[in-house]
């Protein structure tokens, strides 16, 4: 039972050693000002009465009681430790309004990239030095870009984006901002009736263009069906221009055996006969009396209905 309560005792011990005790022990250290840890990308300006005692921007463990004397307790208890980001920030201005030499109403959008070069510029030189960036980039845009083609202004961005750059750079290398990266990313109208002017010239254009290219496909199918009916017209025509030549050159060949020309002339009358509407009636060879039977009764068949 003994060992196992100073197992316990031994145990809250370490605990409040490690998560109490030792945290308090460095903080109060950090606070008398022995030292300071700096992450990445980031900076430590301390300022004690209106006065830059020490600037840390190398990250790491720096030792202020080596760096600042007797001042380094003085500094975080009466003075004031100003900790500045140094990674690269954007920012983005929406429709700066803009006139072309046209006088369009236009809108460009700029993404700008910053980061402070300057601790002590960036904190004393400046009240807002962000904000000053950001209208010293949208005046530098107005000025700069005012007055252009409107085609310029569609096209070349690129230029654009150097011509704002060098306008903006050394006004913010004053306020301590390194000024990266300049884009136009957007150039658009402001105006909701030109806009809509627009749309309408592009649909009526694209209709035109729709029509155009329907006629030109019906008039080449129109073409295309012509020529074949022409070609095939006079194909035709050859055919029965050729076909009176070919009839008589093979009634010539049967003309010259008697036996086949009369052949072929009593067939093709019994296939004219038969493929007529007419009645016919078989009489024997020595029925001349029949005959004439026949025929008196089939006149007066036709009479009948005559009458």
């Amino acid at each position: 039972m003994t060992s196992l309560a100073h197992f316990f005792i031994g145990a809250v011990a370490t605990f409040i050693g490690l998560f109490i005790l030792v945290p308090a022990f460095f903080g109060l250290v950090r606070l008398l000002g022995f030292y300071a840890i700096v992450e990445e990308r980031q900076c430590k300006v301390y300022v004690l009465f209106g006065k830059v005692l020490a600037v840390l921007d190398e990250p790491g463990l720096h030792l202020l009681i080596l760096k600042l004397g007797l001042k380094a307790p003085l500094a975080n208890l009466l003075g004031k430790c100003h900790v500045l980001d140094l990674r690269l920030d954007q920012e983005y201005l929406r429709s700066t309004p803009v006139n072309s030499e046209e006088g369009a109403p236009i809108g460009i959008g700029v993404w700008y990239e910053m980061a402070i070069s300057d601790p002590v510029a960036y904190l004393f030189k400046n009240a807002d030095p962000r904000g000053s960036l950001a209208a010293n980039v949208g005046n530098s845009t107005v000025r700069c870009l005012s007055n252009l083609k409107l085609a310029d202004m569609m096209e070349n961005r690129h230029p654009m984006s150097q011509t704002v750059r060098a306008e903006v750079s050394p006004q913010s290398q004053e306020w301590g901002y390194s000024l990266g990266s300049v884009y136009i990313r957007k150039v658009h109208f402001r105006d909701a009736e030109m806009i809509k002017q627009i749309e309408e010239k592009v649909v009526n254009r694209l209709r035109q263009v729709t029509s155009a290219i329907k006629q030109d496909g019906a008039n080449q199918v129109s073409i295309i069906t012509s020529t074949a009916e022409r070609q095939a017209a006079v194909e035709f025509a050859k055919a029965a221009a050729m076909r009176p030549q070919i009839v008589g050159s093979a009634l010539q060949k049967i003309s010259e055996d008697r036996d086949i020309s009369r052949a072929l002339f009593e067939t093709l009358e019994t296939q004219n006969i038969i493929e007529g509407q007419a009645a016919i009636t078989l009489i024997p060879k020595n029925g001349a009396l029949l005959g004439q039977l026949v025929a008196a009764s089939q006149s007066r068949k036709t009479e009948a209905p005559a009458k």
